[in-house]
């Protein structure tokens, strides 16, 4: 495997598409559509077809013995000032495991490999995030999404016709579904597990739920400097407590993380007691038993302190989604790719939200390998990686198609 090659795609098509800020390969833009481009370049003299499907995702073709198919993908779009790895080490390691198999079977490999650039997976323009997977899955919500605006007011459907897709046309793309057995996915972890545990590379055992919400409690506004403190009905007094008490509702739970990200007061002003407070609530966990428990503490807890600051309290979901675990074979494979190359294996559950969730959400089996982030930094200008452990990455990712690719043909 040439790992050094795929990193110097990876730096070539940072300068291509980034600039001081970082990288600005917003989905449906022209930065993006440059960046596509610029991948057409690296297909020359291999042996694929090259189609988008009606929701924009972009298929390479290696057609092999087999029409059972091995599907290994990644995204080229990036949140705006984002990273120089998110998504596109996944698109470009895939294409340096195509390249391999084209050579050592002498372009027609024992099964077909098909290389996908997913469409939109961050979601940073519209707030809809996985979109083409989603319209890949069938778990496409077309109704509620066509309407979606940007800060400028274009509506999503714009901007997809604009690149020459029909966000009505979203349901051919599951046809992209028949004969595949398979899908693999290299990420950057964008967190900080690995590398305090000094390890380069780990296998993923699945996406976490996500329950999320908006928590309002409801208290009395009232004059900052004539209420006493034993008489008020603080509403933010009863969400500080909610705040610090999520965190504890976590720490009972190995993988398990709440956060409070969004909080709002109302009269908002220095000389007034909050008479309401809005806050967002966010809980994930690979377990559905636990994120539900964790759901159920948090609600009993926000009753608790809304009674003992004198409030009442509301609950409104803003959206949730089941977790998804990975193929348990798979993920035993990329233990042992992982093993195989560098020495050490872990197993861990993905926080963030990614394609290969929709993946396997079809029933297709999926797994994803990670590879350490330093500083666990991500969506930021500042990402990295070392470079030995992203050639490390990029072997592992092939010693793992290898062996699902012998897998398939039992």
């Amino acid at each position: 495997m040439d790992a050094q090659r795929t990193i110097t795609e990876l730096k070539d098509l940072r300068a291509l598409t980034s600039d001081a800020n970082g990288a600005q390969r917003l989905a449906w833009t022209p930065t993006w559509m440059k960046a596509r481009e610029w991948f057409t370049s690296l297909l020359a003299g291999l042996p694929v077809e090259d189609h988008y499907d009606a929701a924009g995702n972009r298929w390479i073709t290696l057609p092999g013995k087999s029409e059972k198919a091995l599907l290994l993908g990644g995204h080229l779009d990036s949140v705006p000032n984002g990273g120089w790895l998110d998504g596109c080490l996944g698109v470009l390691a895939s294409l340096a495991v195509l390249r391999e198999m084209a050579r050592k079977y002498d372009g027609r490999p024992p099964v077909t490999i098909r290389l996908v650039d997913w469409a939109d997976e961050e979601g940073a323009r519209f707030g809809r995030s996985l979109l083409g997977a989603s319209a890949f899955a069938g778990t496409h919500s077309i109704a509620a999404d066509r309407v979606r605006k940007d800060k400028d007011g274009i509506s999503l459907e714009d901007a997809l016709r604009n690149c020459g897709v029909n966000i009505d046309r979203f349901p051919e793309a599951e046809a992209e579904q028949k004969n595949a057995a398979a899908y693999l996915e290299l990420h950057i972890e964008q967190g900080p597990v690995l590398e305090n545990l000094g390890y380069p590379l780990a296998a993923v055992q699945g996406t976490k739920g996500v329950e999320r919400h908006t928590i309002t409690f409801h208290g009395q506004e009232a004059h900052s400097g004539s209420t006493p403190m034993k008489v008020r009905k603080d509403a933010l007094a009863a969400a500080a407590k909610l705040a610090l008490e999520i965190r504890n509702i976590a720490g009972k739970h190995a993988d398990s993380v709440c956060t409070m990200g969004s909080l709002k007061t109302f009269p908002g002003i220095v000389t007034a007691v909050v008479g309401r407070c809005e806050a967002t609530l966010d809980q994930r966990d690979l377990d559905a038993g636990v994120l539900a428990a964790m759901y159920q503490e948090a609600r009993e807890a926000s009753q608790r302190f809304a009674t003992e600051e004198r409030c009442t309290v509301e609950w409104s979901r803003i959206w949730s989604i089941e977790p998804v675990p990975f193929h348990p074979a798979l993920i035993g494979l990329c233990e042992e790719a992982v093993r195989e190359t560098s020495g050490t294996t872990h197993r861990m559950p993905s926080g963030p939200l990614h394609d290969a969730a929709e993946v396997a959400r079809r029933g297709i089996p999926a797994v994803m390998m990670f590879v350490q982030s330093l500083g666990g930094i991500s969506h930021n200008k500042i990402e990295d990686t070392r470079e030995e452990h992203l050639a490390l990455s990029v072997e592992a990712m092939h010693r793992l198609a290898e062996r699902t690719v012998r897998w398939l043909g039992n």
